[in-house]
């Protein structure tokens, strides 16, 4: 990060801090106390192989669809590896005030998460509860590297308010067509979390928007032309995205029709009209982001209805 970056970030962090504020009163004021263990259907585990002598783990014993095994198991390392968002969050926003406060109360609240469904998915046995471990270790022994790492806060606080309304789409597709009632309900409780963070991270980047429509606008183009998300750094993300983009949990409509769209719609950004010529280059850029991703899915979803017969 250059000096021209901190003393950048400095000024933001110093505008937005009293935001942060606000919205941690907010947060706080709207989310609700609850707690893993009464989520988890205790009564049906069974100890493992190993030093308590139980039976090992086979592919039969899951109730889950492979879909929603796929799913659950990219969001509960995501929650694992958050000492790696915490310190690099951090690295950003300061260990003191506002800042940090929310931090640590939005990694509290995260940890839940990786609590609730680590322990359902052992006591219902839908997953290799070795390979899990070893996936878990190398996703934290890999760390987690922000894509816009050195690029300012402002970016940073971007991503994540775009994670967070992912994550809330994710985990509510993948509790109703997990087709168990027990799952359907852990996965909306963690949705209603990851609304409440989206709104808090979403309502820095209104603020940023007010304060410096300019950069701002320039940020979020960068941001929202090329958001996957940090689940994209969990070991062999793709073969596991493409089991709940097969069923439906997270596809290329869903990306826009429930984040990208929903995002840019609630920012006004293709309304606005108080943008430089940088800001509104940035904006020219996120309309023809949008309209090409709305193409390709028409296209797509035109193929599979009429798909072409076959030729030898």
């Amino acid at each position: 990060m250059t000096g021209t970056t901190e003393k950048h970030d400095l000024g933001i962090m110093t505008y937005l801090a009293p935001v942060v504020a606000d919205n941690l009163d907010r947060h706080l004021s709207l989310t609700k106390e609850w707690f893993p263990h009464q989520f988890v259907p205790w009564s049906e585990g069974s100890n493992f192989d190993g030093p308590l002598g139980g039976d090992p783990w086979e592919p039969g014993q899951s109730r889950l669809s492979e879909h929603a095994r796929a799913s659950m198991i990219v969001g509960l390392l995501g929650e694992d590896n958050l000492p790696s968002y915490f310190f690099t969050i951090l690295s950003a926003h300061g260990n003191d005030g506002a800042w940090a406060e929310w931090v640590r109360q939005w990694c509290a609240e995260e940890a839940r998460h990786s609590v609730v469904l680590r322990d359902y998915l052992h006591t219902t046995r839908a997953v290799d509860p070795i390979a899990l471990e070893r996936a878990r270790m190398a996703h934290m022994a890999n760390g987690y590297v922000n894509a816009h790492e050195g690029d300012g806060v402002l970016r940073t606080i971007m991503m994540l308010s775009m994670s967070e309304l992912q994550a809330r789409v994710v985990h509510r597709n993948t509790g109703m067509l997990s087709n168990d009632p027990i799952c359907d309900r852990i996965m909306a409780r963690l949705a209603a979390d990851e609304n409440l963070h989206m709104i808090f991270y979403r309502n820095l980047v209104e603020a940023a928007l007010e304060i410096d429509p300019e950069d701002a606008m320039v940020a979020l183009c960068d941001v929202i032309t090329v958001f996957g998300g940090p689940a994209q750094q969990i070991p062999d993300f793709t073969a596991l995205s493409d089991q709940f983009k097969k069923a439906g949990v997270y596809t290329s409509r869903i990306h826009i029709d429930s984040v990208i769209n929903p995002y840019v719609r609630h920012l006004r950004l293709l309304d606005r009209t108080d943008l430089g010529p940088a800001g509104r280059k940035a904006q020219d850029r996120i309309g023809r982001y949008v309209n090409r991703i709305e193409l390709a899915c028409r296209r797509f979803e035109s193929m599979r209805q009429d798909p072409q017969p076959q030729t030898n």
